[in-house]
């Protein structure tokens, strides 16, 4: 039977076309018959998850994606297959997780749980939430974007306020309380110049008054010995006072005190000698007489002395009368 041309070229063009299909397959690690070991898991959203995309444990490539398909008509959840290189052990409890990478290509990391009992073929694997790294440095951005929007807000209220706040009239205020401040810094500035030259070390007052510190502290250092002897002088004189009976000597001059005032009450109100003395005028008037004829006698003695002594050596006997009274300059006047 002889085949024509035509159809040996349509033959070729098939064979062609589907070693293309296998290849190109083949290059999307997807083959026309399903063999291997695989495992299944379902995401709401696969974020551009394609098929060879690769399989990870741990950054070691132990996969790819096999196939992507819906798992209900709704497209609320899609199904996608895992195809391993070999017959691994992944614990039951692994979870499965799509990691984007803006800069490359999309994969699925399969985190490892610690379960005893392992997935078998074509198993379904729990899945997390997709996490990328520009998805986790927006959800690190996000609360501070945030509080950077409020803080410009609150921001934004503040300069409002301090445009309400800076009128012409606050303005001037301002302007006085800059100047005032320009003077208090020049008066600053002087007052530490002042500082400055009080805290020289030769001329300035405070170098001066620990100069005479100084010599204070020496004097008393040269005069220790007489401080010394002064303070123990001072130390047994402290020592008698704490010696003596103070409480029986004040106890004495309290007695003699007391028989004092006895003594004074009774000589102002008594009876005795000495307390007519004092009060009777009788008494001093007596007296006072007898005083005056003892002058007057005395002085009588003196001018007549004849008269009472009989001595022929001074002549006869004076018979002149006597006198009455004491003579004036001997008389004590009151």
């Amino acid at each position: 039977m002889r085949v024509s041309n035509e159809t040996k070229v349509g033959a070729l063009a098939v064979i062609a076309v589907t070693l293309i299909i296998l290849g190109f397959n083949v290059l999307r690690g997807k083959t026309m018959f399903k063999s291997g070991n695989f495992l299944y898991a379902k995401y709401k959203d696969t974020k551009g998850l394609i098929i060879s995309n690769p399989v990870f444990i741990n950054g070691y490539q132990v996969g790819a994606v096999f196939d992507i398909e819906n798992a209900n008509e709704n497209l609320s959840e899609i199904a996608v297959t895992i195809r391993f290189n070999k017959g691994y052990k992944i614990p039951v409890n692994s979870i499965a997780a799509i990691q984007e990478n803006p800069l490359g290509t999309n994969s699925i990391s399969i985190l490892l749980g610690d379960a005893p009992n392992y997935f078998k073929n074509e198993d379904t694997i729990k899945t997390a939430p997709s996490s990328s790294l520009l998805g986790d440095i927006m959800n690190t951005l996000s609360p501070l974007g945030e509080q950077t929007k409020n803080a410009i807000t609150s921001l934004d209220k503040v300069l409002t306020n301090i445009n309400k706040v800076l009128n012409d009239q606050n303005k001037e205020n301002f302007s006085i309380i800059l100047a005032n401040l320009t003077t208090t810094t020049n008066s600053l500035n002087n007052s530490m110049a002042s500082i400055e030259l009080m805290l020289q070390k030769q001329n300035g007052s405070i170098a001066q008054s620990f100069e005479n510190v100084n010599k204070f502290t020496k004097n008393l250092n040269e005069n220790n010995n007489k401080i010394n002897s002064i303070i123990n002088n001072i130390d047994s004189t402290t020592k008698s006072l704490k010696s003596a009976d103070l409480n029986s000597t004040i106890s004495s001059l309290h007695t003699a005190v007391n028989e004092l005032s006895v003594t004074l009450k009774k000589l102002n109100t008594g009876n005795g000698t000495a307390a007519k003395l004092l009060n009777d005028p009788e008494v001093y008037k007596e007296l006072k007489n007898t005083i005056t004829s003892l002058n007057t006698l005395v002085d009588d003695v003196r001018v007549h002395p004849k008269r009472y002594i009989n001595v022929s050596v001074f002549g006869k006997k004076d018979k002149t009368t006597p006198l009455s009274k004491p003579i004036a300059d001997t008389v004590a006047h009151d």
